[in-house]
């Protein structure tokens, strides 16, 4: 056991201070309050307690996530991924996507990716939170952040969006950031779009948060009425779930997208190439991948991270059914665990609805766990790995802990948690949290 896995399993500190989260929540006045409102209505989105990591598994995921880039990038990768998508998913007007997200679980030997996300939620919220534990934590400064990537975040997401619209238009000036969700104060993660709407706003941008169903498509432009008078929809931050907008109220979103009126990301282009669960499947796949000329070095680097994962098929039914309690079964276009299944949890009737749809079989990769205080009693809650990217650079590692079949938000001690990578030379004396 080694020293990040000794920490999470033995040590239940609280690093977390609620005046210093309130400090990086509510960082423009429009935000305040924010934080008591979500104590009410999130009252699981936080854990107080930070998730050590060992540097050999962070350079670990690090050069998963760039192998899998290399990979994607191939024109035979693509072709394939474009082929069974719908006809969107073939524009390609430049932009690559913000917030990628590469979900992890850490096994005895590394990591393993679980999924890929075209459309990660929780960047704004984990940064904010990774700054509230880091500051109230000097015993702990050595190993928090030590290169102080944390305090330029919020540049970085916002030159992210900048690089999208500039790979789109060149040099003409980004004026206004659109943020568009179904119903958007309806959504769980509805209080990071008022934080990104506060963070475009603070560098001089516009910024709307919108129901799709709002805008306007006419004169071969995008608008919206609560931007200024005559002036079109520049940039939309789309966190629809509708991957390649396909949703009726989504027509106006979906005509502007593909006549290149609006900058829109992520967009469907991105999630077929990424996040398709069936490319798990094409992973998994060695003899392809050689056969695309994907070098030994990348494709050894994939059969440790990437758990062999196969498509539900009529052909192979019987034999997954035989093996179904080490398998996870995942829906292709499924997001957020929902309709995903653990094997030794199925019935009959649940597996008769994965027959009929369109779903991937992948083996199951427990995930480790976090030791967490919740009262005067200590609990272990299992946890998972996010690792935020753009353009396949690393942005920000967050956690998740909980207890349950799938992820969530409703265990108590659990929520997003903040990643402290250990230094590879650290030790059990170097580390001496100050608080019990």
């Amino acid at each position: 056991m080694n020293l990040a896995e000794a920490l999470n399993l033995g040590c239940a500190c609280q690093t977390l201070e609620t005046a210093r989260l309130r400090e990086q929540l509510e960082t423009e006045p429009a935000l305040a309050g924010l934080t008591m409102r979500l104590a009410d209505s999130h009252p699981h989105l936080f854990s107080r307690t930070a998730v050590f990591l060992d540097a050999r598994v962070m350079a670990q995921i690090t050069d998963a996530v760039a192998a899998l880039e290399r990979v994607i990038a191939r024109p035979a990768w693509q072709q394939r991924a474009l082929d069974r998508a719908p006809q969107i998913a073939g524009i390609a007007h430049g932009p690559a996507g913000v917030f990628m997200g590469y979900d992890f679980h850490l096994a005895d030997d590394g990591p393993r990716l679980i999924e890929i996300n075209s459309n990660a939620g929780g960047a704004f919220l984990n940064a904010a939170l990774a700054r509230a534990h880091r500051a109230c934590c000097e015993s702990f400064q050595q190993v928090f952040d030590p290169q102080d990537r944390l305090r330029n975040l919020d540049e970085a997401f916002v030159a992210m969006f900048r690089a999208e619209w500039q790979s789109q238009r060149g040099d003409a000036p980004l004026r206004n950031v659109v943020i568009v969700d179904d119903v958007p104060d309806a959504q769980y993660l509805a209080p990071e779009f008022q934080m990104a709407r506060a963070l475009f706003a603070a560098h001089g941008l516009i910024a709307v948060v919108a129901d799709p169903r709002e805008l306007q498509w006419r004169d071969g432009a995008l608008w919206h009425p609560a931007l200024p008078a005559g002036t079109p929809v520049d940039l939309v931050y789309n966190r629809l779930t509708d991957f390649y907008l396909q949703d009726s109220g989504h027509d106006v979103l979906q005509q502007a997208y593909r006549a290149g009126s609006a900058v829109v990301t992520p967009h469907p282009r991105t999630h077929a190439l990424y996040a398709d669960k069936r490319n798990l499947a094409t992973l998994s796949d060695a003899a392809l991948l050689e056969h695309w000329g994907v070098g030994e070095a990348d494709r050894a680097l994939l059969r440790r991270v990437v758990p062999a994962t196969q498509r539900v098929t009529a052909e192979n039914a019987d034999a997954l059914w035989a093996q179904r309690r080490t398998l996870f079964f995942k829906p292709a276009a499924g997001f957020g665990a929902r309709a995903a299944y653990r094997g030794d949890k199925l019935t009959r009737r649940v597996w008769d609805e994965i027959l009929a749809g369109d779903y991937v079989a992948q083996t199951t990769v427990p995930p480790s766990e976090r030791l967490v205080r919740v009262g005067h009693e200590t609990m272990r809650l299992k946890l998972d790995l996010r690792a935020y990217t753009y353009r396949g650079q690393m942005q920000l590692l967050a956690a998740r802990t909980w207890s349950g079949q799938t992820t969530n938000f409703r265990t108590e001690g659990g929520g997003f948690s903040p990643v402290v990578v250990l230094p590879a030379t650290a030790s059990f004396t170097d580390i001496s949290p100050s608080q019990p």
